[in-house]
């Protein structure tokens, strides 16, 4: 008993000596990182106002991490780590994850790339690395992107800039084709006229540049129309869909056939000899 007392008393001389310091660090590791979140949202505010939300995001990310590091260095000085220490062991420490996570040093240089070039912004509708939808975060190491079936894709950045970018609404407008098919007994010029009042009872055909109504292919069993129109780009899906449904109701009421592929078959009787 005589030997175990002055290893309690060691014990107890440490505890009051260091358990101080360890609460406050703690108290100090929780104040911080609730500052941190809160100086983070009244700087996502005042950047959003700003500047562009694809560059305020980015910035966020990086201040967090960078914000939570210094504080997680400020923490280890309290309990009594040597700062100059504790810094080069992170040094060494970030080396060693560097060198095992290159891929995300990569998604890390392909978010500055993103950032600097701007191929797409927040907001934006894209099809990349297989997936098509709207873009609503860019990370530091990912983008975050939202199908149009409201599914949440987060890709690599490095799949983004190393892989081709449909950015479908980057252009105010785009241009919708079309195909018509009629029959070889049905009036051509009829025809024409019908689709081009349809083009034009559409307000949100744009008349710069002009529609293109013209008789592009005899095909194999119709007598085919390409249609072009230029429309802005939130209108693209919305002409698309008005102008098939439109079509076929006209083409209906003026006795227009839409052929469709058939096969005349014939058939032969051939007699046995008596």
């Amino acid at each position: 008993m005589d030997n175990i007392q002055p290893h309690l008393d060691h014990a107890i001389e440490l505890a009051i000596a260091y358990i101080p310091q360890l609460l406050l660090a703690l108290l100090t590791l929780i104040v911080g990182l609730w500052i941190i979140s809160h100086v983070l949202s009244l700087f996502r505010t005042r950047l959003a106002k700003r500047f562009d939300p694809t560059l305020s995001q980015f910035v966020l990310s990086l201040g967090s991490v960078i914000l939570k590091a210094l504080l997680l260095v400020s923490v280890a000085s309290m309990i009594g780590i040597e700062t100059t220490s504790f810094i080069a062991v992170l040094g060494a420490v970030g080396l060693a994850i560097g060198l095992a996570l290159q891929g995300n040093l990569s998604n890390f240089a392909s978010g500055v790339i993103i950032l600097i070039f701007k191929p797409f912004r927040v907001g934006d509708v894209i099809e990349g690395a297989g997936h098509s939808g709207v873009i609503k975060e860019i990370q530091i190491f990912t983008t975050v992107m939202t199908t149009f079936d409201n599914r949440r894709v987060i890709i690599p950045n490095s799949s983004l800039v190393t892989d081709p970018i449909v950015n479908i609404n980057a252009e105010p407008t785009r241009r919708v084709d079309f195909k018509f098919g009629i029959s070889y007994d049905d009036d051509i010029p009829l025809t024409k006229q019908q689709l081009t009042k349809l083009i034009e009872a559409d307000e949100r055909i744009l008349k710069d540049p002009a529609p293109v109504v013209v008789l592009s292919e005899l095909g194999d069993s119709s007598v085919n129309f390409t249609v072009r129109v230029w429309v802005n780009t939130a209108d693209y899906w919305g002409v698309y869909f008005s102008m098939m449904e439109d079509v076929k109701l006209t083409f209906d009421a003026m006795d227009i056939s839409i052929p469709y592929p058939q096969r005349d078959v014939h058939i032969y009787q051939k007699q046995s000899a008596a």
